[in-house]
C-alpha cells in the first residue's frame, strides 16, 4: 500500500512539473546576421569603429568569444538555417550566383519551418535571402517564413537594389516599392514586424539578415563623418557601412524594449564569415580573411542574449558555431529537432552553458571548407580543442597527395596560427588528414557548381521575378 502511496504521488509530481514547463512561455526568437563583418571592425575589438549598440548587446549578454561560421555566405547561411553542414546536401562549395539554378534542397527542413510546427505563427526574415532564387520553392516564402521584405540575391547595389541590371528587392513574392538605403530598408522592416508580432502576445520569429558590410561600399554621406580622417576610401565607407548597420541595430533592440519583451526575447548576433582581405587589419589579429580556412576566415564575431535566462556580462572561449543555433532555439521552443522534421543534426544544445549550468560547450571537431574556384584547389580545415589543420590542393575526395599543402596549429596556444608545426607532428597531422578526407566525401555528386560556371551569357529576369 505503501509503495501504491509513494508510485502515485511520483507520477502526480511528474505530471504537475510536466505541466508547468508545457505552460512555460517560448521565447521570441531574433536572429541577427551581419554580411562580411570583420573580426577587428566592431567596436568592442577596435575602439576606431562606431558600433554602440553592438557593444552593449554584447554587455548586457554573453559574447560568444569562439564562434564559427563557413568561410562565405551562403553555405553559413544553409548551416544556420538547418542546424546541418552545408556539404552533407550540396550547399559547401559556393555561394549561389545569380546566374545559378539551384537553392537549399527542399527535403531539409528549416528554422522556420521547425519552429511553425512548435507554435511560431508569426516568421519573419528580412534582407538577404542568397539560398536560391531561379525557383519559387527556393523562396522564403515557400520555406517556412510567413513575411519577407529583402533581396534573393547578394551584393545588390544599396540604393537602387539592383542586381546584374535589375531590381532585387521583394516583398512575399511580389516586386516591393519601397526605396531608399538597404540597410535602412532592413532595420525598419524588422522593428515594424517585431512591434507587430509583439502585440499577438504570441512567439515570434525574426530573422534580419542584413547586407552590410559587404561590396558595393556604398554609404549615406553622414556615416563617413565619423572616418574623415581614414585616408583609404574602401576602409573608410566600410566602417561607415557597419557604423550605419549598428544604428539599425539600435532600432530593432529598441523595438524589442518598447514592446516590453525584452525579457522574453532571445537576441543572437554573428557575422556570416570574416572580414574581407582588401579591407587591412580587417580580421587582426586573426590570420586570414573571407575564403580563407584560417581563423580570419571562420571565427566571427558573435553575441547572444536572452535576459533572466542567461546571466550577462560573460565572455564564453569555448568553441561554438553557426550549427548550433538552431538546435539552441528549438530547445528553448520546447521542441524535439526530429519532432520537427529535421533531419540528424550536427550542432549542439548550447543552453547548458549560455545558461551557466556548464562551463564550457560540448567538445567536438569543427569543419571549413569551399570549392569556389573549382576542384584544383579547395581550402578545408578541421578545428580540434588543440589542434588545427588546414589543408589546401584539389579535391580531398580522393584522398590526399602530393600536390596538398599541410599547416598544423596547435590552436588552443596559437589561437591566431602563426607557427606550423605540421613538420615536428606528423602523427596528428595524418589522424586529422583522415577526418578531412571523410568530411570532404559527404559532398554530393549533385552539389552547386564551383562559382564562374554557368555565368556566360546569362541575363538576370525583369525585376528578379521568377515566372514558372
Amino acid at each position: 500500500m505503501q509503495n501504491n502511496k509513494r508510485a502515485l504521488l511520483t507520477a502526480v509530481l511528474a505530471a504537475g512539473l510536466a505541466c508547468a514547463a508545457r505552460t512555460e512561455r517560448q521565447p521570441n526568437i531574433v536572429v541577427i546576421m551581419a554580411d562580411d563583418l570583420g573580426w577587428n571592425a566592431v567596436g568592442y575589438h577596435n575602439p576606431e569603429v562606431k558600433t554602440p549598440n553592438l557593444d552593449r548587446l554584447c554587455k548586457e549578454g554573453v559574447e560568444l568569444d569562439n564562434f564559427h561560421v563557413s568561410p562565405m555566405c551562403s553555405p553559413t547561411r544553409a548551416g544556420f538555417m538547418t542546424g546541418r553542414y552545408p556539404i552533407r546536401y550540396g550547399c559547401a562549395r559556393s555561394v549561389i550566383p545569380p546566374w545559378r539554378d539551384f537553392g537549399l534542397p527542399t527535403d531539409e527542413t528549416t528554422f522556420a519551418q521547425a519552429l511553425a510546427k512548435a507554435g511560431y505563427a508569426q516568421r519573419g526574415v528580412f534582407g538577404k535571402w542568397h539560398l536560391g532564387h531561379l525557383r519559387q520553392k527556393w523562396h522564403p516564402n515557400q520555406r517556412g517564413f510567413t513575411e519577407f521584405l529583402g533581396c534573393l540575391n547578394g551584393a545588390i547595389d544599396y540604393f537602387t537594389q539592383d542586381r546584374d541590371g535589375e531590381r532585387d528587392w521583394h516583398h512575399n513574392g511580389a516586386s516591393a516599392p519601397q526605396t531608399g538605403y538597404a540597410t535602412t530598408l532592413i532595420g525598419e522592416a524588422s522593428a515594424v514586424f517585431i512591434r507587430n508580432a509583439a502585440k499577438d502576445k504570441k512567439p515570434f520569429f525574426c530573422y534580419t539578415a542584413f547586407n552590410a558590410p559587404h561590396d558595393p561600399y556604398q554609404v549615406p554621406d553622414r556615416y563617413e563623418q565619423p572616418y574623415a580622417h581614414i585616408k583609404e576610401q574602401n576602409k573608410r565607407t566600410y566602417y561607415a557601412m557597419i557604423t550605419a548597420m549598428d544604428e539599425e541595430l539600435g532600432r530593432i533592440l529598441a523595438a524589442i524594449d518598447e514592446a516590453g519583451i525584452a525579457e522574453d526575447t532571445l537576441v543572437w548576433f554573428f557575422s556570416d564569415n570574416g572580414g574581407v582581405a582588401k579591407i587591412k587589419g580587417n580580421n587582426a589579429p586573426l590570420k586570414g580573411a573571407k575564403l580563407t580556412a584560417y581563423q580570419g576566415g571562420v571565427r566571427a564575431v558573435a553575441c547572444v542574449r536572452f535576459p533572466g535566462h542567461y546571466p550577462g556580462g560573460r565572455k564564453i572561449t569555448g568553441r561554438t558555431a553557426f550549427i548550433d543555433v538552431l538546435p539552441t532555439a528549438l530547445a528553448l521552443a520546447g521542441i524535439d529537432p526530429a519532432q520537427a522534421g529535421c533531419k540528424p543534426l550536427d550542432g549542439v544544445d548550447l543552453n547548458p552553458v549560455l545558461s551557466g549550468k556548464a562551463k564550457a560547450p560540448p567538445e567536438r571537431d569543427l569543419y571549413f571548407y569551399h570549392g569556389q574556384q573549382g576542384e584544383e584547389n579547395e581550402p578545408i580545415a578541421i578545428l580540434s580543442k588543440e589542434w588545427k589543420l588546414v589543408v589546401e590542393g584539389p579535391t580531398l575526395s580522393q584522398g590526399r597527395t602530393e600536390n596538398h599543402t599541410a599547416e598544423l596549429y596547435r590552436i588552443d596556444e596559437d589561437p591566431n596560427e602563426t607557427k606550423d608545426v605540421a613538420a615536428a607532428n606528423p602523427e596528428t597531422v595524418e589522424r586529422l588528414m583522415q577526418r578531412l578526407v571523410a568530411f570532404r566525401k559527404l559532398q554530393p555528386d549533385n552539389g552547386i557548381p564551383p562559382y564562374a560556371e554557368g555565368r556566360s551569357g546569362f541575363t538576370a529576369p525583369k525585376n528578379w521575378m521568377v515566372a514558372e
